[in-house]
């Protein structure tokens, strides 16, 4: 019986090597962002639920592409479809997504077996971030023009942004198979192949493909990024430098040059890239990397000058709050002020910004009030840290691709005069290291989970407690290469006379079973869970001597918390501000990896550092 999902195109099902997942799969995969039940709904221009060709109902819009859309209609024989798809990509051209969408829409009222207007349709809804609605027409172009290589590529892509990675590649696949010389496609495959961590067949497909294109600069480019994914950064420059030698203003090689360092150099090379950029996700995340470049030689004026960027584009990323108050201004007074201040996306990132809360609290004055709305798992932690903060939980989902952010406890919001994100005030509170406290922690744990965590820790043993950690749940090609292989670990794991805490969230079984095998001993800690009990984690970091961990969201909550902790990070990390210490956590003891590809040495420093705090228990 086949396997295949009944509905699709033929050329998806003549895609090689696997099966693609049902669309309407993945239109209810949370990734995808189709929305789900609670969510708030937020206008949406151009939307008309009589519409019937609606009901089914976001690169594709490049000069390029929208060549081919043009050349594509004029087949068409009926005057007013032709014109109105004509229209539909003039409107593109100066980027009007949603009118030309509309105009699409008009074709299909018409005639809704064309697949041109689905085709149009689909770039537009992909182009205003409505991924669903894109794939669907997209699909639906593709049924009725099965070998329409523009289509399966403006899937693949489209695939490829929502995360759905094997899918993309089999869209990318067939690409190529039916244009086995088209540089696009090795492109998007071999970009795809790299997210999927299969790198040697990115590698050797560019190996291929580069000797038949050796003056292509985007072949080097897709080439270097795939070395920097694997954390050789040497021959991602090399690579980098090569395509800019055939085109000293290749955009995405610049942009990628002067990401791989923090220098000079990086910074003139994002600076060069920036205007190039006529997209806002590419510009967002140039200024972005601007900010972090400045940010890591020290910089810490300019890079949260550049950091602002992180929330004011109009990407898919983009988080929306919905705060019925105006938005607080950077340089605004606060003294007497009545501010929400959300924290930012991401648990790391909260924890790491809270460090500024205390700051704007007493500048607010007793005459003000401030609340801040915080993870749910951070609520009780923050509750206790700061008394004199009203702290509510956030809830953040997905409507229409779209990343939203609610606070349910809030009923009332005309008490607030303005609401803002926490990271704003860095560039009032943080704008050299001298800022940055000098001693102990700024949250607190509760002190009785503390004695609870040293009593058992104590009744354990009398070794000296080590609490583990070395990775990320979030897994991602590129982000892998920040965290040194369990395998690596054992100059730690090897030392006698300390006992090992696991503090490492997810599963982690395997990890666990091979250092068994190897005789030795990580003890897990009973009744708690690592990835949701925050509270009780902070308590636990606190109870323990020291915490070796990479920069990680439980790295945060032990170092805010006051912890001891060695942190193992890459060198110029930009969260080092440019030292070689850790400003936002004054306990925290930093271990820098000049290379991605051998953290050993960081790994034995490490070791060594453990061995000199501990000489007599360490002692062989």
């Amino acid at each position: 019986m086949s396997t295949k999902p009944k509905g699709l195109s033929p050329a998806l099902q003549a895609a090689p090597d696997g099966r693609f997942a049902p669309l309407e799969a993945i239109a209810s995969d949370p990734r995808s962002g189709a929305r789900p039940r609670g969510d708030v709904a937020l206008p949406f221009q151009g939307f008309d639920p009589q519409a019937p060709a609606r009901r089914i109902m976001g690169d594709s819009g490049s000069s390029e592409a929208l060549r081919i859309l043009a050349e594509a209609n004029e087949h068409i024989r009926k005057a007013d479809m032709l014109r109105l798809l004509r229209d539909s990509v003039e409107n593109f051209k100066i980027g009007r997504w949603a009118e030309g969408g509309e105009l699409a829409l008009k074709a299909l009222h018409i005639d809704e077996e064309c697949a041109e207007a689905w085709h149009i349709l689909g770039v537009a809804r992909d182009k205003c971030g409505d991924f669903t609605t894109a794939l669907t027409c997209y699909d639906a172009a593709l049924k009725l023009q099965p070998d329409n290589i523009a289509i399966a590529s403006d899937l693949g892509r489209l695939a490829y942004r929502m995360g759905h990675n094997d899918m993309a590649e089999k869209f990318f696949r067939f690409h190529l198979n039916q244009c086995p010389d088209s540089i696009e496609a090795v492109n998007n495959l071999a970009t795809t192949l790299r997210e999927e961590s299969k790198n040697e067949e990115a590698i050797a497909l560019l190996q291929d493909a580069i000797p038949r294109h050796p003056q292509d600069p985007q072949l080097w480019n897709v080439l270097g990024t795939v070395m920097n994914t694997m954390g050789d950064i040497p021959s991602a420059q090399l690579f980098y430098r090569e395509a800019l030698r055939f085109d000293p203003n290749h955009v995405h090689a610049l942009y990628n040059l002067g990401g791989t360092e923090v220098s000079e150099e990086s910074v003139e090379l994002l600076e060069r890239a920036l205007p190039m950029f006529d997209d806002p996700l590419h510009q967002h995340t140039c200024k972005l990397s601007l900010a972090f470049a400045n940010l890591g030689l020290g910089r810490l004026e300019k890079g949260w000058e550049w950091y602002v960027a992180r929330s004011r584009h109009a990407g898919n990323e983009t988080v929306h709050y919905v705060i019925p108050r105006p938005r607080w201004q950077p340089g605004e007074a606060v003294a007497g002020r009545r501010l929400f201040v959300s924290a930012e996306q991401g648990l790391g990132d909260e924890i790491l910004f809270a460090n500024l809360l205390s700051d704007l609290r007493r500048e607010i004055g007793p005459d003000g009030h401030l609340a801040v709305g915080v993870e749910p798992r951070l609520v009780p932690l923050f509750r206790r840290s700061f008394p004199d903060i009203e702290i509510v939980r956030h809830h953040t989902t997905k409507h229409e691709g779209r990343t939203v952010r609610i606070f349910p406890d809030i009923d009332d919001w005309s008490r607030f005069d303005a609401w803002t994100i926490m990271g704003d005030f860095l560039s009032r509170y943080r704008n050299h290291v001298e800022d940055f406290p000098t001693d102990g922690g700024y949250l607190t744990p509760d002190p009785e989970r503390v004695a609870h965590w040293r009593r058992v820790l104590g009744e354990l043993n009398a070794k000296p407690k080590i609490g583990l950690l070395w990775k990320s749940l979030i897994r991602h090609a590129r982000r892998d290469r920040f965290y040194s292989p369990f395998a690596d670990w054992e100059p730690i794991l090897k030392l006698n006379g300390l006992q090992f805490v696991n503090l490492q969230y997810g599963d982690v079984s395997e990890e666990l079973d091979m250092a068994r095998a190897a005789g030795i001993d990580i003890w897990t800690p009973p009744g708690i869970d690592l990835k949701n009990d925050l509270d009780d984690v902070a308590a636990l970091c606190a109870a323990l001597d020291v915490v070796v961990t990479p920069q990680v969201a439980t790295a945060n909550i032990a170092g805010a918390s006051g912890a001891n902790i060695f942190l193992m990070l890459p060198l110029l990390s930009w969260t080092a501000l440019g030292t070689r210490r850790f400003p936002w956590y004054p306990t925290a003891r930093c271990f820098f990896t000049e290379t991605f590809t051998d953290w050993a040495p960081v790994v034995q420093a490490v070791a060594d550092a453990l061995r000199a705090a501990y000489p007599a228990e360490t002692k062989t």
